[in-house]
Protein backbone atom coordinates (compact mmCIF):
# COMPACT_ATOMS: atom_id res chain seq x y z
CA UNK A 1 0.00 0.00 0.00
CA UNK A 2 1.20 3.51 -0.83
CA UNK A 3 0.69 5.16 2.54
CA UNK A 4 2.17 8.41 1.23
CA UNK A 5 -1.08 9.28 -0.55
CA UNK A 6 -2.75 9.66 2.85
CA UNK A 7 -0.02 11.88 4.27
CA UNK A 8 -0.87 15.53 4.91
CA UNK A 9 1.50 17.82 3.09
CA UNK A 10 2.87 20.49 5.40
CA UNK A 11 1.45 23.98 4.77
CA UNK A 12 -0.56 22.83 1.74
CA UNK A 13 -4.15 24.07 1.50
CA UNK A 14 -6.71 21.43 2.44
CA UNK A 15 -10.44 20.97 1.83
CA UNK A 16 -11.66 17.97 3.82
CA UNK A 17 -14.93 17.84 1.90
CA UNK A 18 -12.85 16.94 -1.16
CA UNK A 19 -10.91 14.21 0.68
CA UNK A 20 -12.53 10.74 0.45
CA UNK A 21 -14.02 9.30 3.62
CA UNK A 22 -14.40 5.84 2.11
CA UNK A 23 -12.22 3.34 0.28
CA UNK A 24 -13.12 2.24 -3.24
CA UNK A 25 -10.00 0.45 -4.39
CA UNK A 26 -9.15 -3.13 -5.32
CA UNK A 27 -8.65 -4.53 -1.82
CA UNK A 28 -11.29 -7.03 -0.71
CA UNK A 29 -12.80 -6.78 2.76
CA UNK A 30 -12.41 -10.46 3.64
CA UNK A 31 -8.76 -10.63 2.52
CA UNK A 32 -7.94 -7.53 4.55
CA UNK A 33 -9.74 -8.73 7.69
CA UNK A 34 -8.63 -12.37 7.57
CA UNK A 35 -5.12 -12.12 6.11
CA UNK A 36 -3.55 -8.67 5.79
CA UNK A 37 -4.51 -7.17 9.16
CA UNK A 38 -3.57 -10.32 11.14
CA UNK A 39 -0.20 -10.39 9.36
CA UNK A 40 0.43 -6.77 10.30
CA UNK A 41 -0.67 -7.34 13.89
CA UNK A 42 1.82 -10.20 14.22
CA UNK A 43 4.65 -8.08 12.78
CA UNK A 44 3.79 -5.12 15.02
CA UNK A 45 3.93 -7.44 18.03
CA UNK A 46 7.41 -8.64 17.10
CA UNK A 47 8.70 -5.10 16.66
CA UNK A 48 7.14 -4.07 19.95
CA UNK A 49 8.94 -6.88 21.75
CA UNK A 50 12.26 -5.55 20.43
CA UNK A 51 11.32 -1.95 21.27
CA UNK A 52 10.47 -2.97 24.83
CA UNK A 53 13.69 -4.94 25.24
CA UNK A 54 15.81 -2.16 23.74
CA UNK A 55 14.29 0.32 26.22
CA UNK A 56 15.67 3.60 24.89
CA UNK A 57 13.01 4.87 22.46
CA UNK A 58 9.22 5.09 22.30
CA UNK A 59 6.47 5.34 19.70
CA UNK A 60 3.55 7.71 20.25
CA UNK A 61 0.37 7.16 18.21
CA UNK A 62 -2.12 10.03 18.21
CA UNK A 63 -5.75 9.47 17.17
CA UNK A 64 -8.14 12.35 16.49
CA UNK A 65 -11.59 12.19 14.95
CA UNK A 66 -15.19 13.24 15.12
CA UNK A 67 -17.47 11.21 17.38
CA UNK A 68 -18.20 7.64 16.22
CA UNK A 69 -15.31 7.55 13.77
CA UNK A 70 -14.05 4.27 15.23
CA UNK A 71 -11.08 5.21 17.42
CA UNK A 72 -11.89 2.78 20.25
CA UNK A 73 -12.53 -0.23 18.03
CA UNK A 74 -9.44 0.54 15.96
CA UNK A 75 -7.24 0.46 19.06
CA UNK A 76 -8.88 -2.76 20.22
CA UNK A 77 -8.47 -4.39 16.82
CA UNK A 78 -4.94 -3.60 15.68
CA UNK A 79 -3.22 -3.61 19.07
CA UNK A 80 -4.34 -7.13 20.00
CA UNK A 81 -0.91 -8.56 19.26
CA UNK A 82 1.16 -6.31 21.51
CA UNK A 83 2.28 -6.99 25.06
CA UNK A 84 0.17 -4.86 27.46
CA UNK A 85 3.28 -4.49 29.62
CA UNK A 86 4.86 -2.32 26.93
CA UNK A 87 1.76 -0.46 25.82
CA UNK A 88 0.03 2.57 27.27
CA UNK A 89 -3.39 3.80 26.09
CA UNK A 90 -4.68 7.14 27.34
CA UNK A 91 -8.10 8.65 26.58
CA UNK A 92 -8.25 12.40 27.05
CA UNK A 93 -11.69 13.63 28.02
CA UNK A 94 -12.97 17.01 29.20
CA UNK A 95 -10.23 18.61 31.34
CA UNK A 96 -10.70 18.46 35.11
CA UNK A 97 -10.48 21.55 37.29
CA UNK A 98 -6.99 20.51 38.32
CA UNK A 99 -5.92 20.12 34.69
CA UNK A 100 -7.36 23.51 33.79
CA UNK A 101 -5.23 25.05 36.53
CA UNK A 102 -2.17 24.14 34.44
CA UNK A 103 -1.03 24.83 30.90
CA UNK A 104 -2.84 22.77 28.25
CA UNK A 105 0.18 20.51 27.60
CA UNK A 106 0.60 19.65 31.29
CA UNK A 107 -1.78 16.70 31.32
CA UNK A 108 -0.33 15.47 28.03
CA UNK A 109 3.23 15.52 29.31
CA UNK A 110 2.25 13.38 32.31
CA UNK A 111 0.92 10.59 30.05
CA UNK A 112 3.74 10.29 27.53
CA UNK A 113 4.99 6.74 26.92
CA UNK A 114 8.17 5.67 28.70
CA UNK A 115 11.21 4.34 26.90
CA UNK A 116 10.44 0.98 25.34
CA UNK A 117 6.71 1.66 25.18
CA UNK A 118 4.11 2.24 22.50
CA UNK A 119 1.80 5.02 23.66
CA UNK A 120 -1.64 5.60 22.16
CA UNK A 121 -3.52 8.86 22.68
CA UNK A 122 -7.26 8.52 22.12
CA UNK A 123 -7.77 12.25 21.56
CA UNK A 124 -4.87 14.39 22.66
CA UNK A 125 -3.36 17.85 23.00
CA UNK A 126 -5.11 18.67 19.72
CA UNK A 127 -8.40 18.98 21.58
CA UNK A 128 -7.08 22.38 22.66
CA UNK A 129 -7.01 23.64 19.08
CA UNK A 130 -10.23 21.88 18.05
CA UNK A 131 -12.96 21.76 20.70
CA UNK A 132 -11.53 24.80 22.45
CA UNK A 133 -11.51 26.66 19.13
CA UNK A 134 -14.96 25.66 17.91
CA UNK A 135 -16.57 26.58 21.25
CA UNK A 136 -14.11 29.32 22.20
CA UNK A 137 -13.61 27.64 25.57
CA UNK A 138 -10.58 29.71 26.49
CA UNK A 139 -12.96 32.54 27.42
CA UNK A 140 -14.57 30.37 30.11
CA UNK A 141 -11.37 28.77 31.39
CA UNK A 142 -8.95 30.14 34.00
CA UNK A 143 -6.78 31.56 31.24
CA UNK A 144 -5.47 35.17 30.97
CA UNK A 145 -8.01 36.97 28.80
CA UNK A 146 -5.39 39.36 27.42
CA UNK A 147 -3.75 36.31 25.80
CA UNK A 148 -6.91 35.39 23.87
CA UNK A 149 -5.85 37.15 20.70
CA UNK A 150 -6.70 36.61 17.03
CA UNK A 151 -3.53 34.61 16.54
CA UNK A 152 -3.94 32.37 19.60
CA UNK A 153 -4.49 29.24 17.49
CA UNK A 154 -1.46 29.85 15.30
CA UNK A 155 0.59 30.36 18.47
CA UNK A 156 -0.68 27.04 19.80
CA UNK A 157 0.19 25.32 16.53
CA UNK A 158 3.75 26.62 16.92
CA UNK A 159 3.84 25.49 20.56
CA UNK A 160 2.63 22.01 19.64
CA UNK A 161 5.12 21.72 16.79
CA UNK A 162 7.93 22.73 19.13
CA UNK A 163 6.69 20.28 21.78
CA UNK A 164 6.59 17.40 19.31
CA UNK A 165 10.03 18.27 17.96
CA UNK A 166 11.30 18.23 21.55
CA UNK A 167 9.79 14.76 22.03
CA UNK A 168 11.39 13.58 18.80
CA UNK A 169 14.76 14.91 19.96
CA UNK A 170 14.33 12.80 23.09
CA UNK A 171 13.69 9.54 21.29
CA UNK A 172 9.89 9.55 20.97
CA UNK A 173 8.74 8.89 17.41
CA UNK A 174 5.31 10.38 16.69
CA UNK A 175 2.68 9.44 14.13
CA UNK A 176 -0.77 11.03 14.01
CA UNK A 177 -4.03 9.84 12.45
CA UNK A 178 -7.20 11.77 11.65
CA UNK A 179 -10.03 9.27 11.13
CA UNK A 180 -12.07 11.00 8.45
CA UNK A 181 -15.71 9.94 8.72
CA UNK A 182 -18.56 11.41 6.68
CA UNK A 183 -21.48 13.12 8.36
CA UNK A 184 -23.89 10.53 6.93
CA UNK A 185 -21.84 7.60 8.22
CA UNK A 186 -21.52 9.26 11.60
CA UNK A 187 -25.31 9.60 11.72
CA UNK A 188 -25.77 5.87 11.05
CA UNK A 189 -23.31 4.88 13.76
CA UNK A 190 -24.86 7.22 16.32
CA UNK A 191 -28.30 5.89 15.41
CA UNK A 192 -27.04 2.35 16.03
CA UNK A 193 -25.95 3.38 19.52
CA UNK A 194 -29.54 4.43 20.19
CA UNK A 195 -31.29 1.47 18.57
CA UNK A 196 -28.95 -1.37 19.60
CA UNK A 197 -29.28 -2.11 23.36
CA UNK A 198 -25.78 -3.60 23.42
CA UNK A 199 -24.38 -0.27 22.22
CA UNK A 200 -26.51 2.03 24.38
CA UNK A 201 -23.60 2.43 26.78
CA UNK A 202 -21.66 4.25 24.06
CA UNK A 203 -24.35 6.85 23.60
CA UNK A 204 -23.86 10.42 24.82
CA UNK A 205 -26.28 13.23 24.07
CA UNK A 206 -23.32 15.52 23.42
CA UNK A 207 -22.48 13.41 20.36
CA UNK A 208 -25.77 14.53 18.83
CA UNK A 209 -25.59 18.18 19.82
CA UNK A 210 -22.04 18.46 18.47
CA UNK A 211 -23.22 17.49 14.98
CA UNK A 212 -24.53 21.01 14.35
CA UNK A 213 -20.91 22.17 14.55
CA UNK A 214 -19.71 19.63 11.98
CA UNK A 215 -18.70 22.27 9.41
CA UNK A 216 -16.90 24.31 12.07
CA UNK A 217 -14.96 21.23 13.11
CA UNK A 218 -13.97 20.49 9.52
CA UNK A 219 -12.54 24.01 9.17
CA UNK A 220 -10.68 23.66 12.47
CA UNK A 221 -9.30 20.28 11.39
CA UNK A 222 -8.20 21.64 8.00
CA UNK A 223 -6.22 24.43 9.63
CA UNK A 224 -4.75 22.15 12.27
CA UNK A 225 -3.73 19.37 9.89
CA UNK A 226 -1.77 21.53 7.45
CA UNK A 227 -0.09 23.56 10.18
CA UNK A 228 0.98 20.68 12.44
CA UNK A 229 1.90 17.95 9.96
CA UNK A 230 5.69 17.94 10.11
CA UNK A 231 8.54 15.60 9.21
CA UNK A 232 8.96 14.53 12.84
CA UNK A 233 5.22 14.26 13.56
CA UNK A 234 3.22 13.68 10.36
CA UNK A 235 -0.56 13.54 10.03
CA UNK A 236 -2.32 10.86 7.98
CA UNK A 237 -5.93 11.31 6.88
CA UNK A 238 -7.57 7.90 7.17
CA UNK A 239 -10.83 7.24 5.27
CA UNK A 240 -13.00 5.94 8.12
CA UNK A 241 -16.38 5.08 6.62
CA UNK A 242 -15.22 1.49 6.19
CA UNK A 243 -13.69 0.34 9.45
CA UNK A 244 -11.91 -2.64 7.94
CA UNK A 245 -9.95 -0.34 5.66
CA UNK A 246 -9.15 2.31 8.27
CA UNK A 247 -7.77 -0.41 10.56
CA UNK A 248 -5.65 -1.82 7.78
CA UNK A 249 -4.25 1.57 6.75
CA UNK A 250 -3.37 2.51 10.33
CA UNK A 251 -1.69 -0.87 10.87
CA UNK A 252 0.33 -0.35 7.68
CA UNK A 253 1.55 3.07 8.81
CA UNK A 254 2.39 1.89 12.35
CA UNK A 255 4.31 -1.05 10.92
CA UNK A 256 6.21 1.27 8.59
CA UNK A 257 7.17 3.57 11.48
CA UNK A 258 8.41 0.62 13.54
CA UNK A 259 10.47 -0.58 10.58
CA UNK A 260 12.03 2.88 10.36
CA UNK A 261 12.88 2.74 14.07
CA UNK A 262 14.33 -0.77 13.59
CA UNK A 263 14.64 -1.66 17.30
CA UNK A 264 17.12 -4.38 18.27
CA UNK A 265 17.33 -6.86 21.10
CA UNK A 266 20.14 -5.80 23.46
CA UNK A 267 23.35 -7.82 23.24
CA UNK A 268 24.97 -9.32 26.30
CA UNK A 269 28.33 -7.95 27.34
CA UNK A 270 31.44 -9.88 26.35
CA UNK A 271 31.86 -11.16 29.91
CA UNK A 272 28.26 -12.36 30.08
CA UNK A 273 28.56 -14.14 26.72
CA UNK A 274 31.78 -15.86 27.75
CA UNK A 275 30.13 -17.04 30.96
CA UNK A 276 27.05 -18.63 29.38
CA UNK A 277 28.57 -22.10 29.16
CA UNK A 278 29.59 -21.96 32.81
CA UNK A 279 26.15 -20.91 33.97
CA UNK A 280 24.54 -23.57 31.77
CA UNK A 281 26.57 -26.27 33.56
CA UNK A 282 25.72 -24.85 36.98
CA UNK A 283 22.04 -24.75 36.07
CA UNK A 284 22.06 -28.33 34.78
CA UNK A 285 23.68 -29.57 38.00
CA UNK A 286 21.34 -27.67 40.33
Amino acid sequence: MKIEKYLVNEKKKLDLYKVPTSYNGKLEKEEVKEVLIPENIEKIGKYQEKLYAENNRALLIVLQAMDAAGKDSLIKNIMTGVNPQGTKVVSFKKPSENELDHDYLWRINRELPGRGEIGIFNRSHYEDVLVSRVHNLVLDQPFPKNLVTKDIWDKRFDEINNFEEYLSNNGIKIVKFFLHVSKDEQKQRLMERIENPEKNWKFASSDITERKYFDDYMKAYEDMLVKTSTKVAPWYIVPADRKWFSRYLVSEVILEKLKEMDPKFPELSKNELEGLDKWKIILEES
